[in-house]
C-alpha cells in the first residue's frame, strides 16, 4: 500500500499542505512543536477515522475555523483509491472514497492500512492491560474487518449487562434474573468467539515478535506472549455463574474479553515490573512490527509504517538496528534530533510551523 499524495487543509497546525512522500523511505525533519506528529497523524486518520494519539475530533481542526480536511490518493497494488475526509465542528464528519460517500466509519477499515510506532506506545508494555487488549484487537481488525463488529458488539453486551447490574443494588429478584440470563448467554456467545480469535492471533503473532526483539536487541531469550484468561479453561458460561455474586454486589461485569491480559515476558520475567526501559521500549516497538508483518503477510496488503519520533529513544544500537531491518514497503520516519547515518530517505521534509520544505538536510 502507498500513499501517493495527501492534502491538508486546517487540519491540526497546517493551514495547507501537500505531502507526497515516496514509495520507499521518506524522512520529515523539524523541531518539537511544528508539526511532524501531527502530519503522520492525519496519514493514520485515514486509516480508522480516529487519532492514534486518541485526541477527539474537534482538537483535529486548525483552532479558529470549523472544519478540516484530508484528501488522500492511495495505490493498493494497482488499485487506486481517492480518499476524501471531511471534518467540521460542530456537526457531522463526511467521508467518501473514490465520491462515494461513506454511511458507517466501520466502512473504512482496511481501505488505508497504516502502522504507527511512537513514543507512547511504552505504554503497550508499562501500562495497565486495556492498553494490550485494544492492540490486539486493534491487529485482529487490521486482519479481517468482521472483527471490528464483534468487538462493538462485545462492548455494547457488556455496557447493557452492567446496567442491569447496577439496577439490581445487589438484589435479583426473578425477572431481573430472566434477563441477566440473556444478557449472560449473549456475552458466552460473542465473548467466546472473540476469545478464540485472540488466542489464535498471540499464537500467530509469538514468533514475528520473538524475531524482531532479536532483531533490535541482538537476543531474544525469554521474550513471551501469554493470553490464558482463567474463563477460557472453565468456559465463559461457567466463570460467568461463579462471578454472578460479585458482579451483582459490585454493579460492574468482573468476567470476561473486556477484562483480559495480555502478559508479556522479558528474560522469563514480567516485562511490567521486571524489563528496564530499554526493553519495554523495544518490547512495545517489537509488538507494532510483528503486527505489521503479519497483516501484510495475511492480507497480502503492506500497511505504510510510520516511526513518529522514535529514534531518539533508542540506544544507538538498537537504532542502527531497527533501520537495517526496516520491512520492505512505504516508510515515513520523523526526527527532531540528527538523522542516524544509516538512515537512507528517497526524500526528506522539513516542517515548521505547519508548513512543509522540500530538499531539506537530514542533518540538523
Amino acid at each position: 500500500m502507498i500513499i501517493e499524495r495527501l492534502e491538508l487543509v486546517d487540519f491540526r497546525n497546517y493551514r495547507e499542505a501537500v505531502f507526497t512522500p515516496t514509495t520507499g523511505t521518506t524522512l520529515v525533519v523539524g523541531d518539537n512543536g511544528q508539526g511532524k506528529t501531527n502530519l503522520v497523524e492525519a496519514i493514520a486518520y485515514l486509516a480508522t477515522l480516529t487519532s492514534f494519539r486518541g485526541a477527539p475530533p474537534e482538537a483535529l481542526v486548525r483552532t479558529g475555523t470549523s472544519g478540516a480536511v484530508l484528501r488522500a490518493n492511495v495505490l493498493d497494488d494497482d488499485r487506486s483509491s481517492l480518499i476524501e475526509a471531511e471534518l467540521s465542528v460542530p456537526g457531522r464528519h463526511r467521508v467518501q472514497v473514490n465520491r462515494q460517500r461513506l454511511a458507517r466509519a466501520r466502512d473504512m477499515l482496511g481501505v488505508v492500512r497504516v502502522t504507527v510506532f511512537s513514543p507512547d506506545d511504552l505504554a503497550l508494555v508499562k501500562a495497565g492491560p486495556s492498553g494490550r487488549r485494544r492492540y490486539l484487537d486493534d491487529t485482529l481488525v487490521a486482519l479481517a474487518v468482521k472483527h471490528d463488529a464483534g468487538r462493538l458488539e462485545l462492548d455494547r453486551i457488556v455496557r447493557q449487562r452492567n446496567v442491569l447490574l447496577r439496577q439490581t443494588r445487589g438484589r435479583l429478584d426473578e425477572d431481573a434474573a430472566r434477563t441477566l440470563d440473556v444478557w449472560d448467554q449473549r456475552l458466552v456467545d460473542v465473548g467466546e468467539r472473540f476469545g478464540h480469535a485472540r488466542a489464535t492471533l498471540v499464537a500467530r503473532l509469538e514468533p514475528f515478535v520473538v524475531e524482531a526483539y532479536g532483531q533490535l536487541a541482538g537476543a531474544a531469550e525469554g521474550i513471551g506472549l501469554t493470553y490464558d484468561p482463567a474463563w477460557r479453561r472453565t468456559g465463559l458460561a461457567a466463570a460467568l455463574a461463579a462471578a454472578r455474586p460479585a458482579d451483582l454486589r459490585l454493579g460492574v461485569s468482573t468476567v470476561g474479553p473486556h477484562r483480559d491480559e495480555l502478559d508479556l515476558t522479558v528474560g522469563a520475567l514480567p516485562a511490567r515490573t521486571h524489563a528496564s526501559q530499554g526493553e519495554q521500549r523495544t518490547l512495545a516497538l517489537s509488538l507494532r512490527l510483528a503486527a505489521h508483518r503479519l497483516v501484510a503477510e495475511r492480507t497480502g496488503s503492506t500497511p505504510v509504517l510510520v516511526l513518529d519520533d522514535v529514534l531518539s529513544e533508542l540506544d544507538p544500537g538498537r537504532a542502527a538496528a531497527l533501520l537495517e531491518h526496516l520491512p520492505e514497503g512505504q516508510i515515513i520516519i520523523t526526527t527532531a534530533g540528527e538523522a542516524p547515518a544509516a538512515v537512507e530517505p528517497e526524500r526528506v521534509l522539513r516542517v515548521v510551523g505547519g508548513v512543509l520544505h522540500d530538499g531539506a538536510s537530514s542533518r540538523v
